[in-house]
């Protein structure tokens, strides 16, 4: 009697199970670190306001665009503010940062109603300035939309960082049409507005800093994006060598089986249906 595809070791699921690795699991969790915190003279500014900071008040307060200016925080640009922009823009500004937007669709509206800067055009974006340039497409799109993007138009050494679930296509893309001077950050929020509506604490986020300066500006923007998501509790995974070699060797594997699975529906087909 033949055995049960569920108990064959060349059942497709098993060998998936067997060779699929859990990348969270092994890649290694960022290092907890001391969060940055606001320079002693704006303490002062906000102590001569009138303001008494007490050592329970929460550091993550979401403040107005202005508010965040002054205080010396990020100004992300958001390229492609649809469903999954505007839930990350969220974040960022309940840990006070301003966002600015364009999209191909007009969100305005959307925008006015919740403190965001709307540009109907990227070019008006890149001439704003932002600290941090988000690119928050499709993956259909991005290359078309990054592509389209002025860079010549934002200050030297902007930081620019996607949100893709693949991440050697956006790496590789990047680092072919970025100037040499602009820093580069692949991502991947393993949540979005389904499964985060209730928070982010404990929700994974893959990061990779592809091209970012050891020191100076860009290296304390990369930081202070990153601790966006930090302080909104995920879990931060830092991308390494090992993990990237994880991800070609699924790919052989998933390769393998689609090649098998290919062969045998052919051979099935051949038997099957005669000739004419």
């Amino acid at each position: 009697m033949a055995s049960s595809p569920r108990h064959s070791t060349h059942h497709p699921t098993l060998l998936l199970r067997r060779h699929y690795p859990n990348f969270c699991a092994l890649a290694p969790l960022r290092p907890t670190r001391q969060l940055p915190s606001l320079p002693q003279q704006q303490l002062q500014q906000k102590q001569h306001v009138g303001h008494d900071p007490s050592p329970s008040e929460p550091t993550t307060a979401a403040a107005s665009p202005a508010t965040a200016a002054a205080a010396g925080a990020l100004r992300v640009g958001i390229v492609g503010f649809g469903n999954f922009g505007q839930f990350i823009a969220g974040g960022i500004q309940r840990q006070g940062h301003a966002v600015l937007a364009t999209s191909r669709s007009d969100y305005s509206g959307y925008c006015a109603r919740h403190g965001i800067r709307f540009f109907a055009t990227a070019d008006e974006l890149c001439e704003a300035g932002p600290d941090v340039l988000l690119v928050c497409s499709s993956i259909l799109s991005t290359e078309a939309v990054v592509r389209a993007i002025p860079f010549r138009k934002l200050r030297p050494g902007t930081l620019v960082a996607d949100v893709l679930s693949v991440k050697q296509f956006p790496r590789n893309l990047l680092l072919e049409i970025l100037p040499p001077g602009f820093g580069i950050v692949c991502t991947h929020p393993m949540f979005g507005p389904e499964s985060g509506k209730h928070g982010w604490s404990g929700l994974p986020f893959v990061y990779d800093k592809v091209r970012v300066a050891k020191e100076g500006d860009q290296a304390a923007k990369c930081e202070q994006f990153l601790s966006i998501f930090e302080r909104e509790g995920c879990r931060m995974v830092e991308m390494s060598c090992e993990i990237d070699n994880l991800d070609r060797a699924f790919e052989k594997v998933k390769q393998m089986l689609y090649g098998r699975l290919h062969n045998v529906l052919r051979k099935q087909i051949v038997e099957r249906v005669p000739i004419q």
